[in-house]
């Protein structure tokens, strides 16, 4: 019976042994998943430093040390106060950017690498904005940005930290410097209001004179183009009656050139001729002259005229 129960016994501490054999075999078999390392530590001292994969330690005198992430990680500081080259005093918070790239000097490099991080992200954003004044802070984040982000990865190299990105999250100035800000931010809105008003004003004016302008020169254009057709009306009236005065003048002489080749045709004598000339004679005096010389031959011929006008009208006095 004895024997029985120390087979038994027996049995249970082997089974037992065997899953504890099993279950330390079992948590000697690591897979490192992706953008992970693992620390390995062997009796205490480094031993190495597993990628991702599939990876067996030796049991109980090696184990993981630390678990590293490689990702990118970001870091949110509280505000930090910093005074300015011009002695004022404001908050500033930064976010910084950054990734492990050697998981050795992360581990080993310094006790709290984030709490070290923050300090030493204080400590360089004093010593930039001690050499700004309070315009060059609130205009230079970009600046700011470059020369944290070049000391700081500097300053992380031995951690086995590379800082990839610093800004600056907010910019804090005190209660009286953003009170006198929006003042001149308002003054400056006023400003450019007034600015703004016063192009407005001008280029109104600008075209209201440009119109006027426009218009007078129409007039002047169109007072122009009137004067210019009532010389060419005048002209051509004038030109009409020249012409008329011409034809009329032209007729008269072809009436007379008839006349006298009428009268050469018809025989004349010189009798004929000489009371013409006093019928010209009397158009001449028209009534307006008191005086007139009459030819000798011509003065006979207006007596015989005479003459014979008596004796026309002694017969129709009878008649």
């Amino acid at each position: 019976m004895y024997y029985a129960t120390g087979s038994i016994m027996t049995m249970v501490l082997g089974i037992v042994f065997l899953i504890i054999i099993v279950g330390l075999l079992i948590s000697c078999i690591k897979i490192v998943p992706q953008a992970q390392a693992m620390v390995i530590e062997r009796l205490g001292a480094y031993k190495t430093t597993w990628g991702v994969g599939f990876h067996v330690k030796v049991p109980i005198i090696e184990k993981v040390a630390r678990k590293v992430d490689l990702k990118e990680q970001v870091v949110d500081f509280a505000p930090q106060p910093v005074i300015t080259k011009d002695n004022v005093t404001m908050q500033i918070d930064t976010v910084v950017f950054y990734q492990i790239t050697d998981p050795k000097l992360f581990c080993y490099g310094v006790a709290n690498p984030i709490m070290a991080i923050e300090n030493l992200t204080a400590t360089t954003l004093r010593n930039i904005i001690g050499d700004l004044e309070l315009d060059e802070t609130l205009t230079s984040r970009e600046t700011i940005n470059t020369k944290m982000r070049a000391s700081l990865d500097v300053a992380t190299d031995p951690w086995g930290i590379k800082v990839n990105r610093v800004e600056l999250k907010n910019i804090i100035p005190p209660a009286a410097i953003r009170d006198a800000m929006e003042k001149q931010m308002k003054a400056e809105r006023e400003r450019r209001e007034a600015i703004l008003r016063a192009e407005g004003e001008k280029k109104s004016t600008v075209l209201v004179a440009e119109g006027q302008k426009a218009s007078a020169i129409l007039e002047a254009e169109a007072e122009k183009e009137a004067a210019i057709l009532r010389a060419e009306a005048e002209k051509q009236k004038m030109i009409k009656e020249a012409e008329g005065r011409a034809e009329a003048i032209l007729k008269v002489q072809q009436a007379n050139a008839d006349g006298i080749r009428f009268i050469k045709e018809a025989g004349a004598d010189n009798a004929v001729l000489q009371l013409k000339s006093l019928e010209a004679f009397a158009k001449a005096a028209d009534g307006k002259a008191t005086k007139i010389i009459i030819p000798s031959e011509i003065q006979g011929i207006a007596g015989l005229v005479k003459s014979l006008a008596e004796i026309g009208e002694k017969d129709e006095a009878a008649k």
